[in-house]
């Protein structure tokens, strides 16, 4: 019998290795954990990165061996006049509300109470410093314009970078880098810097496109330390379009998240908007607590800490005062007819970015996934059915030779889902076996 190709052609394709080459010294596989900015928004006396050797151990012994930040590289060093700042930050989350709490007291990230001041700068060795003793390797990234100065208590971070032309940004970014990069070298932590990003997901932060002048600086950056890999993150990549992105990314650090389910929540509770006529409309307030306040009542953060960040308002209010029983209860009852479209966007998501950066060959990674943004108190993403898809995404970002992966974005110690830690173990565990 005469076989038929029908077009498959006579050379087999691979997704054996990883998609593209890291450095020697580096993990063959990197199982991440998210600290963000939270490793110094949450380090007040009782918090969860208040002893950072304890933090970091904890982390290895759950089987992680990279950890994601926000560096802060234009507090620390974007010669903008904040070194008094950055030597005696306090930190003040969103601040104090009437209710005896505090703005953003039952969201993720946000969750920040504050009270304390810090020395940023000596913090940040004190990171590398513990992640030598453990073990671990470091993701640099900064969210800073899209979050981390609005969790301070002077306006004087987010003004001074604020201050700076949309067009000059990424340059200031660069040469911020290229100081930090020098600090920690001096101080023998070069080798554990695992990856650069010039900034946390350029496509949803106060930047220009990173065509628009961001990927020239991601190139001489990276010119300066051909030793590192330096790159950009995307929130959302045009996954069906994925030769959009410029050329040049030293690495494809893309996020994963199929809201699904959860985005037709938020749609139907209208709780990401700004300036909505009727919030709460009936829907949510279905879904509010019965001691819940008025908009009124509970009134609004600082007016520049909502420019200092990409949150709403809405968002505050309705996640502190939303019951995450409720929330989750209807995720749950309405999550049949998505699961097939979630699971499926997840998987052809991870292999676009896969098959990009094998293209391209460079390592891929996903910084970020699976669902989205739930309250704080919401177990969602913690249920078999969250961790169900984060497994399925994982697998898929091992079979297609993805560097790096986040078990959840909530899988940190920030987060409710820290204390689900056998289940840690478990995936860190076949993430490690597949380098062997």
């Amino acid at each position: 019998m005469t076989e038929r190709y029908l077009g498959s052609g006579t050379i087999p394709e691979t997704h054996d290795g990883l998609t593209g080459a890291v450095p020697a010294h580096l993990p063959q596989r990197l199982t991440i954990t998210l600290w963000d900015f939270s490793w110094y928004t949450r380090a007040g006396d009782g918090e969860p990165y208040a002893d950072l050797d304890e933090a970091v151990a904890d982390a290895a012994s759950l089987g992680y061996n990279a950890i994601r930040i926000c560096a802060a590289p234009l507090l620390l060093f974007g010669g903008l006049g904040l070194d008094d700042l950055a030597s005696d930050l306090e930190i003040e989350g969103l601040g104090a509300a009437p209710d005896g709490g505090y703005y953003g007291q039952c969201t993720r990230w946000y969750d920040a109470p504050g009270g304390y001041s810090i020395d940023l700068r000596g913090r940040l060795l004190a990171l590398f410093d513990a992640a030598e003793r453990h073990g671990v390797v470091i993701i640099l990234a900064s969210w800073e314009y899209q979050q981390s100065p609005s969790f301070a208590a002077s306006p004087r971070w987010f003004e001074a970078i604020d201050a700076v032309p949309l067009d000059q940004r990424y340059r200031v970014l660069a040469d911020a880098w290229d100081r930090l990069l020098g600090f920690l070298t001096e101080h023998g932590h070069r080798d554990r810097v695992a990856l650069v990003e010039l900034h946390n997901e350029v496509d949803f932060s106060i930047l220009p496109a990173l065509a628009d002048g961001g990927i020239r600086e991601v190139s001489r950056l990276a010119s300066r330390h051909p030793d590192l890999l330096v790159t950009a993150s995307y929130g959302k990549p045009p996954h069906l379009a994925m030769h959009r992105l410029p050329e040049g990314l030293g690495a494809a650090q893309f996020h994963v998240y199929s809201y699904g389910v959860l985005d037709a929540l938020q749609k139907r509770v209208d709780i990401r908007s700004e300036g909505s006529a009727d919030f709460p409309n009936a829907e949510l307030r279905a879904l509010l607590r019965a001691d819940a306040p008025s908009v009124e009542e509970y009134g609004r953060a600082a007016e520049w800490k909502y420019r200092a960040t990409v949150i709403t308002d809405q968002m505050i209010y309705g996640y502190d005062w939303v019951d995450a029983d409720a929330w989750d209860t209807w995720l749950l009852e309405h999550y049949g007819p998505y699961r097939e479209v979630m699971r499926r966007e997840i998987e052809s998501r991870v292999i676009a970015i896969a098959e990009w950066a094998r293209a391209h060959r460079v390592p891929a990674l996903v910084g970020e996934g699976w669902v989205g943004y739930t309250p704080l108190h919401g177990t969602f993403e913690e249920s078999p059915v969250g961790r169900a898809l984060a497994e399925h995404g994982i697998d898929t970002a091992l079979e297609r030779g993805v560097w790096g992966v986040v078990l959840c974005s909530n899988a940190a110690p920030h987060h409710p889902m820290w204390q689900l830690r056998d289940w840690q173990r478990v995936q860190n565990a076949r993430i490690l076996a597949a380098a062997q």
